[in-house]
């Protein structure tokens, strides 16, 4: 095939993402027949593989410049493919990125896949806005560069219902960017298919003698593992039945939606705390028993200023207590560590579980010690993944599932939850593609325990596989888990609950980036009238809906709307989070980048510099969130042309990326981006075109990379919405 570094550049709107995941894994995936390989075609020798492919997946940063980095991807590819919609018939970046092509003589390699809306409409009257090819596409290019008057036929394959269908339609493209016929692809496509069927007929007959003996085999094991986890439970049931008593009688039926405003539940709990202060000072080992318990319940009904008194004096008692037994002093430490965490004191709370790891690591173990050790590595690795720590949290996390697994069985709630949570991990530390599988696992593992009924712990996982899915490009797999989930818990709670609220708002995201923008902000502000009146005005879940409500207006191109609702939540946060905290640090952050984007500088920069501040005060200085805001910094001062710091800041960005993620991580790359404008302002361009060049580089293979809030040097990357995890 043609020499140049890409075998083809997909151009699309955004909106369009879902269709451009499926096209480019479908093409980059295919194999091209052995008897075709090597054979000549008019666009050179056929194959192995068709790859690299370059997907141009972000908008550009002005009307007239497609930028640098997107320009040489153009000119190293040797096809252009279109997807066709109304969305991009009306996509100002794509149509500029067809003339470029265009531009570049090689009109004729220029394949379109149609998934919406109908070719030619804008010559129907009435049916103008159901135009799907955009205007360069639908005119010939004149002698002077610019589009003509002249009409021209695009070479298109048709995805719609009732046209070619998904595979034919891929199989047309893939057939054009050969130069072999498409019959042919076609014929020996259905021949694999058959050959592939036979072989799975075969290994299925023989597959059913296996499978009984495994069956039977599975089933004695079954057994088994329910045995050692009936002995497991039976081993901690005496230790832990007293405080399991009291927090059942102190327990309120929902405590997520009461939020610590139901009467009762707040009475009960007042009394229970100035009996327990009153009473029993002369007890101070039930004292510091009750002491943590009612500090547990007002903490999960989010009450942390009325729990952290209650759980330091249980901590601070069971430390002068001589006869106090080490696992006590071990819950203590976790449950006031899971406080701390909760509240953003990271470093307090690391210091608790640490020492709750210590107590229950003792020489004399037994499967409550064992159950405590887990229970505090577990809360470790969460904090240290919240912290960017990720390789740490992974160790502990997975030390947590280990121990776990030893105490319940490999068919456990508690394992369920900590395979989640290490998924969950594993994605935050940029690893989807090891995340997902443990994900599956967890899903899995709870249809198992919980059969077909609607469950709590089932309906948090599946939306938990909803998330990772949709981070990695898969939409409409991950608005299934997202609707199954949130059916699950319309039989739960109701039609009216913080997690219905939750869920409406995981399914908004998924359409959104289907391009349904009128169901996904139907659906977003379904949400948020849910949440204000469950929980009030300032709430951060309030705040959270607030922010994906402005990544949708920003979509649309209502900039001004999406900023004011910003700063209303930067206002929530502020109230709810008088101190320094992350999710405030964040939204500065996000804040300051779309100000920069509108070219409101002395807004962005105040925004920014305030958030890189508060994340230096929160966290390590070589925490991934460090590097973010260091990142958008950078790319603020290449603005104001302060070359020299913005060079400073983005080499700091990329070594604590390189560090705690790797050096072809996508975060990585928007760094060196970042390095190589800095460099150009400088006037070093060999290295800053070493920069620019590795970083195209690892962007066009992250396609799975999820949206964030950064932006490179010649590209503005879309702002990261958060999906709700359970």
């Amino acid at each position: 095939m043609d020499s140049r570094q890409y075998v083809a550049f997909i151009s699309y709107s955004h909106r369009d993402s879902g269709w451009a995941n499926w096209l480019h894994r479908g093409i980059e995936g295919y194999r091209p027949p052995k008897q075709l390989i090597g054979t000549q075609t008019i666009r050179g020798p056929v194959p192995k593989r068709l790859t690299p492919i370059f997907r141009d997946r972000e908008e550009l940063p002005s009307a007239t410049d497609l930028g640098a980095l997107l320009t040489a991807a153009l000119a190293n590819s040797a096809s252009q493919i279109v997807i066709c919609s109304p969305q991009a018939a009306q996509s100002k970046w794509v149509n500029e990125e067809i003339l470029a092509f265009k531009r570049l003589g090689r009109e004729d390699r220029i394949f379109c896949l149609i998934v919406g809306g109908e070719p030619y409409a804008s010559r129907m009257p009435g049916r103008e806005q159901e135009e799907c090819f955009p205007v360069a596409l639908r005119f010939k290019l004149g002698p002077d560069g610019a589009l003509s008057d002249v009409p021209t036929e695009p070479i298109a394959a048709d995805a719609r219902p009732g046209k070619d269908g998904k595979n034919n339609a891929k199989l047309k493209l893939i057939s054009g960017l050969l130069g072999v016929g498409f019959d042919s692809l076609r014929r020996r496509e259905q021949q694999r298919r058959n050959r592939r069927l036979f072989i799975f007929s075969c290994s299925a007959t023989a597959g059913m003698v296996l499978t009984t003996g495994l069956a039977t085999y599975a089933l004695v094991q079954r057994g088994v593992a329910q045995r050692q986890t009936l002995r497991a439970e039976a081993e901690t049931r005496t230790a832990k039945e007293t405080t399991r008593f009291l927090v059942d009688l102190f327990k309120i039926s929902d405590p997520s939606e009461a939020r610590g405003n139901t009467v009762t539940a707040r009475e009960m709990l007042d009394k229970g705390a100035s009996r327990v202060d009153s009473e029993l000072s002369k007890v101070p080992a039930i004292q510091a028993t009750l002491m943590d318990t009612l500090g547990t319940v007002y903490m999960g009904l989010g009450l942390y200023d009325q729990a952290r008194p209650l759980l330091q004096r249980a901590v601070t008692t069971r430390r002068a207590l001589q006869a106090v037994a080490p696992g006590d002093l071990s819950d203590s430490l976790g449950h006031q560590g899971e406080l701390l965490f909760r509240v953003a004191d990271y470093d307090a709370a690391e210091q608790d579980y640490r020492d709750a790891i210590r107590i229950a690591s003792a020489p004399a173990k037994d499967a409550n010690s064992e159950a405590q050790l887990a229970d505090s590595l577990y809360g470790l690795g969460k904090l240290l993944a919240a912290k960017g720590q990720y390789a740490e949290a992974e160790k502990d996390l997975r030390a947590a599932l280990q121990l776990q697994q030893h105490v319940y069985g490999n068919s456990d709630p508690r394992v369920a939850t900590t395979l989640k949570d290490l998924a969950r991990e594993l994605s935050d530390g940029g690893d989807l593609n090891a995340a997902i599988p443990l994900m599956r696992s967890a899903v899995a593992m709870q249809r198992q325990l919980r059969g077909s009924e609607p469950y709590p712990d089932l309906a948090e996982v599946l939306n938990d596989m909803g998330v990772l899915l949709w981070q990695h490009g898969d939409l409409d797999e991950a608005e299934k888990f997202y609707r199954e989930s949130l059916a699950m818990k319309r039989k739960l709670l109701g039609e009216k609950h913080p997690e219905i609220a939750a869920g409406l708002e995981n399914v908004a995201m998924s359409l959104q980036d289907m391009g349904d923008l009128a169901g996904a902000e139907d659906m977003y502000k379904q949400s948020l009238t849910m949440r204000r009146e469950l929980m009030g005005e300032n709430h951060p879940d309030v705040a959270q809906t607030l922010m994906n409500l402005a990544s949708l207006q920003y979509d649309r191109g209502d900039t001004v709307e999406a900023i004011a609702n910003m700063r209303e939540v930067l206002s929530i946060y502020r109230k709810v989070y008088p101190a320094d905290h992350p999710e405030t640090a964040r939204v500065l952050n996000a804040l300051g980048f779309r100000l920069m984007i509108a070219k409101k500088i002395d807004e962005a920069d105040r925004d920014l510099t305030e958030g890189l501040a508060m994340r230096r005060r929160l966290f390590d200085e070589n925490s991934p969130d460090v590097a973010s805001s260091l990142s958008n910094v950078a790319l603020l001062r290449v603005d104001e042309r302060r070359f020299s710091e913005a060079l400073e800041m983005a080499q700091r960005a990329k070594g604590i990326y390189t560090k705690a993620l790797s050096a072809d991580h996508w975060r990585t790359a928007i760094a060196q981006s970042a390095e190589g404008a800095a460099l150009t302002g400088l006037g070093r361009y060999a290295e800053a075109d070493a920069d620019l060049s590795r970083s195209l580089e690892v962007l066009s293979k992250n396609s799975g990379a999820p949206e964030t809030c950064q932006c490179s040097a010649f590209g503005a990357l879309r702002n990261r919405r958060s999906p709700m995890v359970g």
